[in-house]
């Protein structure tokens, strides 16, 4: 909680504002019985009209006042919650996009989604609960027991009776809530995550018919997040009915022994009506409280999932350079290998060099490495020996925002979102209309692009879902060459393209890209047989490299990847 209550920093002059307001407002609600009692005893008896109207304008502005401050401390409250919420927000998405890959993989994608929403939700809940009724129900509490103190010591020492036990049946079932929330949420985690496969997959569900066993699988899910969800809230609700056995069985008390007293002189009617009005605020207050507590427990386990993304330390930090690398080499590998599990290695001791402007193949079964030597590249994770370096510097030297800014990437699985293609296209970076216009023409995309009513202000849905294959990944290979990157990384990004537009796309690039370094990553020979180096790939190891020339005379498995695609002939 010490981690969340640090984004209300900026807010403590506000809140204090408010706070005072809250204060003022409760006070003058707590001073209304007491006047009630003053007026009944002393102000009635005397029969003068223009006290009586003094002391009920009294009563009347000591209303007004409550209503008034309680509303505008609630106003300002909703204010602060809202802006507090918003940065702690901002923060928990940003640390998401900055988490390293191995990271992201611990908490898993529907964990974060969980976190930034539902978790933050119930943090907002609490901090807002916190600044009305924190303030407000204590107030009510304390105030209320000394004043009844000070008016009959006996009647308040029986309401008193029962407080301890009600605090003690509080903080006993407090104690159970963090357990029972955290357990909430990891269920809601699991649902999430149930619901993000099938949203993803549903065109394959409904081609395979699917949609009964998804409903049922969901149905597991949810009927396990409806169980935690109603334990807790059987274990946490109970504060509720306990807590109103203890009071009524203290406001029993008081009216017998306040029903003892008057009849014996020592007390009055006018006192045990202020002491019932007295008691329903106090008993007000401690409802309040208990649902505090109730929210202080969800709120005390989300803000420990939040604080875990946030405080997760840097994974990759900046090293200091060996000064052994070769700078004319634009990407080197040096006996590098690396596993995901800390078992098998899914890459084991690769070792290659690509000259600036040079151009890598690389291809393999699936399931060969193919990909994870891009992650490696791009420095999603961390090798576990060997060392890459880029022109000539371990990239462990170079700053995220340096690294980043040297690669243009597109992926198969790349996303779209909902936006013009021109936007999509510069995914807003600074690049002009005119180098989003070359991007297109050399990824092959601006004939249809033309095409369209629209232009490049035609309007993509999420996903990309109303375009199709080749076009889609047309548009992603256009982003990633938009601002001219030194290295460029295309992962199996042209697998939905014809030959023919696949070979116009290698053409392209090798005329209008020579200064880049092009590494492509395929399951098609054709689409690496022209680069100057090509490494073949099995089970994380290189079995083959070479010109495509050369693995034909010398490595048979990418013979046989070439015989078995096209029989050995090629468009070129």
């Amino acid at each position: 909680m010490k981690r969340i209550f640090s984004y209300l920093a900026p807010y403590k002059m506000r809140m204090l504002r408010g706070i005072s307001i809250k204060i003022l407002g409760t006070v003058a609600e707590l001073l209304i019985p007491f006047l009630l009692t003053y007026i009944l005893e002393n102000v009635i008896v005397t029969m003068e009209i223009p006290r009586i109207l003094w002391y009920g304008g009294v009563m009347i502005l000591c209303s007004v006042a409550a209503c008034v401050g309680n509303v505008t401390a609630n106003r300002m409250a909703a204010g602060v919650t809202a802006d507090f919420s918003t940065v702690m927000r901002r923060d928990l998405f940003a640390s998401t996009l900055y988490l390293s890959a191995r990271d992201t993989d611990g908490f898993t994608i529907p964990s974060l989604e969980s976190r930034i929403t539902s978790d933050t939700y119930n943090v907002q809940n609490f901090i807002g609960m916190m600044q009305r009724m924190g303030i407000r129900a204590p107030i009510l509490l304390l105030g209320g027991v000394g004043i009844t103190l000070f008016m009959d010591s006996a009647l308040s020492l029986v309401m008193i009776a029962t407080m301890p036990l009600i605090f003690l049946t509080v903080y006993s079932v407090a104690r159970r809530g963090v357990p029972l929330y955290t357990k909430v949420q990891k269920s809601t985690d699991d649902m999430i995550r149930v619901v993000r496969e099938d949203v993803l997959g549903v065109r394959v569900i409904k081609a395979l018919s699917k949609n009964d066993f998804e409903n049922r699988r969901y149905d597991a899910f949810n009927r396990a997040l409806s169980k935690q969800e109603c334990h807790a809230g059987i274990v946490m609700n109970a504060v509720n009915p306990i807590m109103t056995l203890l009071m009524n069985l203290g406001i029993a008390g008081v009216i017998a022994v306040a029903a003892y007293r008057v009849a014996k002189g020592t007390s009055s009617a006018a006192t045990v009506i202020a002491f019932t009005q007295y008691f329903t605020l106090i008993s007000m207050a401690l409802m309040s409280l208990s649902r505090m507590f109730i929210m202080y427990t969800k709120c005390a386990a989300s803000a420990r999932r939040i604080a875990a993304v946030l405080d997760t330390p840097e994974s990759f930090p900046l090293t200091e350079d060996d000064g052994r690398g070769d700078p004319a080499a634009r990407i080197s590998f040096e006996q590098v290998t690396f596993s995901y599990l800390g078992k098998k290695p899914n890459l084991e001791d690769i070792t290659l060099s690509v000259p600036r402007g040079g151009t890598l193949g690389i291809i393999g079964a699936t399931g060969s490495g193919k990909s994870t030597f891009v992650k490696l590249l791009l420095r999603f994770y961390d090798a576990d020996s060997g060392t890459i370096r880029i022109d000539g510097r371990k990239i462990s030297s170079y700053t995220q925002k340096e690294l980043t800014a040297m690669f243009g990437v597109a992926l198969q699985n790349d996303f779209l979102y909902a936006d013009t293609i021109e936007e999509n296209i510069r995914f807003g970076r600074d690049i002009s209309d005119e180098q989003i216009r070359r991007a297109a023409k050399i990824a092959q995309a601006h004939d249809f692009i033309s095409a369209m009513p629209d232009g490049y202000g035609h309007m993509i849905s999420s996903k990309g879902t109303n375009l199709s294959g080749g076009q889609r990944q047309r548009i992603l290979i256009a982003r990633a060459i938009a601002a001219d990157p030194g290295i460029l990384i295309l992962d199996d990004s042209s697998s939905a393209l014809d030959y023919k537009t696949d070979a116009s796309l290698r053409q392209a690039l090798k005329e209008s890209m020579s200064a880049s370094t092009v590494i492509t990553v395929a399951q098609r020979v054709s689409s690496v047989k022209n680069c100057d180096l090509i490494i073949v790939l099995d089970e994380g190891r290189i079995i083959g490299r070479g010109t495509h020339e050369e693995l034909m005379e010398n490595c048979a498995e990418y013979r046989q990847i070439s015989d078995s695609q096209m029989g050995g002939a090629f468009l070129d």
